[in-house]
Formats: C-alpha cells, structure tokens, sequence
C-alpha cells in the first residue's frame, strides 16, 4: 500500500489530525504566521513537513521544518546543486522532483535524495507508470508519484502518492 503526503494548497491545519498522512508538503508562500502554527502542529502530531518553492532550503531551515523539496526540471546538470543542497542541509529530507525521462531519473539519483518525485498527468500516464516501473525495478532509492491531474493512482508502483489536499478532501 502507498504512503499519502498531502500537498497543502490553502491554509487549513484540519488534515494534520488525519492519521492516515504522515508528511505534508507546504508551499513557501502561504503566510508566516500559518507556515509557523503548521510546522509546530505538525511536529506535535509526529508529522513530517516539507517545504516546496523557489526557496525550500532556506524556508524550511526559517520555520524549523524536516525538509524540502527540489525541482530540477529545469536543470540541465542537476547533480551540483543537489550535492550542495544535500552539504548545506545535511539533516533535512530532501524530495527531489525531476523530469520524466530516465537519463534525468539515474542524474538525480546518483546525488542519494531521499525520494524521487515523478509527475503525473492523464496525458502520458502509462509511459510514467513504465518510467516508476522501470526506477522501482533498478534503484532503491523512495520514489513518489506527483499526481497532477485526476487519474488513477492507485495501480502505480509508487512508494509515496503526493496528492493536494483539495483532492484528499
């Protein structure tokens, strides 16, 4: 069965009471004053927090968080920045969020995150369900299904199923 992590979209702390979820994604730019009560909440309850936008490392180290996540789509050698992310952040959890093309999947795992995440959309699903197929079979490193648009999840290899909370709900 797939572990859930809950992509909080809107500020709203009733999820954290579900004990189902046991790790949240919180993006940067929802207010100080919520990002603060959440991380606290959330530590409370035993629940994992991570931290996901332009500048995860240095928000999830400002609220105390366990960790972030990292795009590196856009990225054409992601490898040396995830070094220094991993050196700077030695202690965080480190979600890393990569293209769906295998080259890019071997590049961000050879860094040791502590999951890859690969985004789905119903457009192209069953050539990402082969790409977490083909991860699963070869590395050991946690991957995570980003699920983008409503599809069905459910069928995939995947170690953890990142849903918004709006979906969850």
């Amino acid at each position: 069965m797939q572990n859930l992590i809950i992509r909080i979209t809107q500020e709203n702390k009733d999820l954290l009471k579900d004990e189902k979820i046991g790790c949240f994604i919180v993006p940067e730019n929802l207010s100080e004053n919520f990002m603060s009560d959440f991380v606290t909440a959330a530590k409370e309850a035993n629940k994992l927090v991570l931290i996901e936008g332009e500048n995860a490392p240095e928000t999830y180290q400002k609220y105390n968080a366990d960790g972030f996540i990292v795009s590196t789509v856009k990225e054409e050698k992601p490898q040396k920045i995830l070094k220094q992310l991993k050196a700077r952040n030695p202690q965080a959890v480190m979600g890393v969020i990569t293209r769906n093309r295998r080259h890019e999947a071997m590049l961000v795992s050879e860094c040791e995150p502590d999951f890859v995440i690969f985004r789905f959309w119903k457009d192209g699903f069953n050539e990402n369900a082969e790409l977490l197929k083909w991860y699963n079979d070869l590395f050991l490193i946690q991957n995570a299904a980003l699920i983008e648009e409503d599809c069905d999840y459910k069928s995939l290899p995947a170690d953890f199923i990142i849903l918004p909370d709006t979906r969850y709900l």
